[in-house]
Order: C-alpha cells, then sequence, then structure tokens
C-alpha cells in the first residue's frame, strides 16, 4: 500500500473514531432552580455599594470570599465593626463559622449608629449578655435564602430566626425590605453575599425582637 494512501486511511479513521465519542458525551441536564441556587443579583432598586467580581463581593472596601464563613469575611468588612464587635462579646463569633447553614441580616455600623444613644454600649455590657445574643440571633436565619427565593415568597413571608422570632419580608413593586417584630423596617444594602457556610445580606437598621429595648 502507498504511504500516503495508508496515513489517508488512518487519519481518516482517527477522525472517525473522534466523531463518534464526541456524539457519546452526556449532554448536561437542565439544572432546576431551587431555593439555594446560586443566583447573580442585579437590581436597580436597590442601593448597593458593593462591587461584584468573579472572586466575590467587596463590602465595606473588603473582599467577601465564597469559600470563606460568615464571621471570618464580617470582620474583614470595615462597615461591619460594630456588629462584630457585638458577635465576639456575645460569644457567636464561633457559631457564625459552622457549617450552618445561616442566611445573615448583617446592620452595618451607621444602623447601630441609629438606635437611641448608649443602646450599643448597654448591650455590650457582660451583664446584659443574654439581651445581646437574643438581638444577634434575631438576625441570623438557618437555611440559606438568596434573594430571588425573598422575591417569590412574596410580600408578608415570614423567617423565623435563630431567637425564635420572626422577621416579615416586605416586597413592594420589586424592592424588598425587612420588618422587625416591633415593627420597625430595614432595608437591604448588598444583597445575597455568597459565604461558605451560607449568604450574607448587608442592612441599614438594627432589627429588634419583641420586648426588647
Amino acid at each position: 500500500m502507498p504511504t500516503i494512501k495508508k496515513n489517508q486511511m488512518i487519519i481518516g479513521g482517527a477522525i472517525a473514531v473522534a466523531l463518534l465519542f464526541s456524539g457519546c458525551q452526556p449532554q448536561n441536564p437542565p439544572q432546576t432552580p431551587t431555593e439555594t441556587s446560586m443566583v447573580t443579583v442585579e437590581d436597580p432598586s436597590l442601593d448597593n455599594p458593593s462591587t461584584q467580581t468573579e472572586e466575590g463581593v467587596v463590602v465595606g472596601g473588603a473582599m467577601m470570599l465564597p469559600s470563606r464563613p460568615i464571621a471570618v469575611n464580617a470582620a474583614d468588612a470595615p462597615n461591619l465593626t460594630s456588629l462584630m464587635s457585638a458577635v465576639q462579646q456575645a460569644g457567636l463569633t464561633e457559631t457564625l463559622n459552622t457549617p450552618g447553614p445561616f442566611t445573615v441580616f448583617a446592620p452595618t455600623n451607621a444602623a447601630f449608629e441609629k438606635l437611641p444613644p448608649g443602646t450599643l454600649s448597654e448591650w455590650l455590657e457582660p451583664t446584659n449578655s443574654a439581651a445581646l445574643q437574643a438581638v444577634l440571633k434575631y438576625h441570623v436565619v438557618p437555611g440559606i435564602y438568596h434573594f430571588s427565593a425573598l422575591e417569590d415568597g412574596g410580600n408578608g413571608q415570614k423567617l423565623t430566626t435563630l431567637q425564635g422570632e420572626q422577621i416579615t419580608i416586605n416586597v413592594i413593586n420589586g424592592i424588598v425590605t425587612l420588618t422587625d417584630s416591633q415593627g420597625n423596617n430595614a432595608s437591604i444594602e448588598t444583597p445575597d453575599v455568597a459565604q461558605s457556610n451560607g449568604v450574607v445580606y448587608v442592612i441599614d437598621s438594627v432589627l429588634i425582637p419583641r420586648n426588647q429595648e
């Protein structure tokens, strides 16, 4: 057999085999969205100061990485220092670094400044640890609730917190806000920030449980 013809047969056979195997590759099945599916939020109605990148989200000037747990990420955020001081004082840092998963509504430093003067200082007193824990746990919901789940749940959806009481989700004209047990409202500044053990929402007001001053 001439060399050229033999080579043509070999090449032709290789192409046929490659086409055969490529036709046998499994097709990716359609993905069914679930409550815990990762979503990208681009909602112009939200005043969102964060910057989305492939690696994570910049919150308050610091990167929150989806490979790190909630307390580790939040400890690096300059706009969450009041919250993390309270978390540390209440002994909840380890809780927020466990596998969870958790959805955390994280008040900013400015949110704590909106409280009556001296409120945070009073909560941070060692004798008020139970009250401080109650307030902080009221910002943590077991499970993962992405922004799409909050929208889909509709106006009046209730989420039960680690503290035991519920917060109410309000959806009006596509804008999602939160209402606590005392009727106070909080707006979402930065939604759906992925963590290794849940998601974080940065909010502009502190949520207060019932019978808590």
